[in-house]
């Protein structure tokens, strides 16, 4: 991994990634999609409890980088092995067993959204915008936009702004569902961060298993996955984490 388009690091459980190509807002080119998916491997390590996702700079993720695109010999080669190794990175990201923190800033475009949407608990600053910008390039969604934004914030409103060209506010996008909270601009990395180490600290199997039974909710009949919650809830009660809550409800 080149640390100077992606930067990982982990303190007290919270692995860090950082998307870091500020003057380029961020946006992805092929050796930073493979940079992200090789930080996404790393914390999969077992002693990673929580994962913070960051751009670095102004703007959290601009989407594809199109200006590596123009330069591509044959564009649509190129196009799609992007969109395809960005694409499972970010879904190898949503499939880890632990809750992933995203926190953006400036500007969250293209497969920006798919990126954040690809988090668990997603915290913007108070002057986020948020568009797809697809179309503005004569392109469409890549890397899961069309599956991640009708299922965040329905069909029709996904819809209005794949073709429109809408940009939401972070208040917009908050009242949307879009994202989970919003900070003042001076407070989000220590929101984000605070988010990520409370995280970390809570009960792993419980929050790990939590998001794997909302995540893959979307796949299942209700009968399978009521199943599959009464063995995953039988599992969670064998663990050292639910063995000390459980049992501090007895004690006198």
């Amino acid at each position: 991994m080149t640390d100077d388009l992606v930067r990982y690091a982990c303190e007290s459980g919270v692995a860090r990634i950082v998307l870091a190509r500020p003057a380029q807002a961020n946006a992805v080119d092929l050796p930073t999609a493979l940079a992200f998916a090789a930080a996404v491997e790393r914390a999969a390590d077992p002693e990673v409890r929580a994962v913070l996702v960051r751009g670095e700079g102004r703007r959290f993720c601009a989407g594809g980088d199109v200006t590596a695109m123009a330069a591509a010999p044959d564009r649509a080669a190129y196009l799609e092995e992007l969109a395809g190794t960005l694409d499972l990175a970010l879904r190898r990201l949503a499939e880890l067993d632990k809750p992933v923190v995203a926190a953006v800033q400036g500007a969250v475009a293209g497969a920006g959204l798919a990126l954040m949407l690809s988090c668990d608990v997603i915290v913007s600053a108070a002057s986020t915008k948020f568009l797809l910008a697809y179309a503005d390039a004569g392109l469409t969604p890549d890397c899961g936009v069309s599956y991640l934004l009708p299922r965040a914030i329905g069909q029709q409103r996904a819809l209005g702004l794949a073709l429109t060209g809408r940009t939401l506010t972070a208040d917009e996008a908050m009242a949307w569902g879009l994202i989970n909270e919003v900070a003042d601009d001076a407070a989000l990395d220590d929101r984000a961060l605070r988010l990520g180490e409370g995280l970390a600290a809570g009960p792993a199997f419980a929050l790990g298993r939590t998001k794997h039974l909302m995540r893959t909710c979307w796949d299942t009949s209700r009968e399978q996955r009521g199943r599959e919650e009464a063995r995953m809830i039988a599992e969670a009660v064998t663990t050292a984490d639910a063995a000390t809550i459980i049992e501090s409800f007895s004690r006198p």
